[in-house]
């Protein structure tokens, strides 16, 4: 665990990753994949979060925009509700309906991590999983939340770090995982690889 420490890519367009990987004191490169995530179809939502995931780094990995010796992070987050796989609404009449379907009741948020060492070409990959309990919310609410655009953008239609927080009444596990990225995980995966975690902490 000697030498420079190498740069952190993150393969993801969400803002939230971003966000939260810097607060973790990372300071990621970003390089969106551009994978079509139609291409996997039937999976169980755990495997189709961990396969997006190992697809998303695998496309970025060797671009030449991702400096040499970096960590190549993909990740890729679906919420199993009733076994079904829920990445992000088709359009707003589909999140109404998938709130409709999810209030007062309980779903599991399965987050796909895939992490590259371009170096060794080594991988490791998991998945964490949390359980998500959202509210009983109102017909009304259901309307104003998906008319501010928010939960279109996002796998399982909600947030639980932006206006969709009032309708989560708890989380069962890593808060992390469901904003789109498990911080224990990672960490577990950069070690696996050879790395310090505290090695890849930007300076302050």
């Amino acid at each position: 665990m000697t030498g420079p420490a190498p740069r952190f890519v993150l393969a993801s367009a969400s803002p939230a990753r971003l966000q939260t990987l810097r607060n973790a004191g990372l300071d990621p490169l970003v390089v969106v994949s551009g994978v079509d995530e139609s291409q996997l179809d039937g999976l169980p939502p755990a495997e189709l979060a961990l396969q997006l995931a190992e697809l998303k780094c695998a496309a970025v990995a060797g671009r030449p925009e991702v400096p040499s010796g970096a960590l190549v992070l993909g990740c890729d987050s679906v919420l199993d509700l009733d076994g079904e796989a829920l990445g992000k609404p088709d359009d707003a009449a589909d999140a109404v309906r998938r709130w409709e379907a999810m209030r007062g009741r309980s779903g599991v948020l399965h987050t796909g991590h895939s992490l590259r060492d371009t170096t060794t070409g080594r991988v490791a990959a998991a998945t964490a999983s949390t359980v998500v309990h959202f509210a009983d919310v109102t017909d009304d609410e259901v309307a104003a939340y998906v008319a501010t655009g928010e939960p279109l953008a996002v796998a399982g239609a909600f947030t639980v770090d932006g206006l969709g927080g009032g309708f989560v009444t708890g989380i069962e596990g890593d808060h992390h995982n469901v904003v789109g990225v498990s911080l224990p995980l990672v960490r577990d995966l950069v070690a696996e690889l050879g790395h310090a975690w505290t090695s890849l902490w930007a300076p302050r």
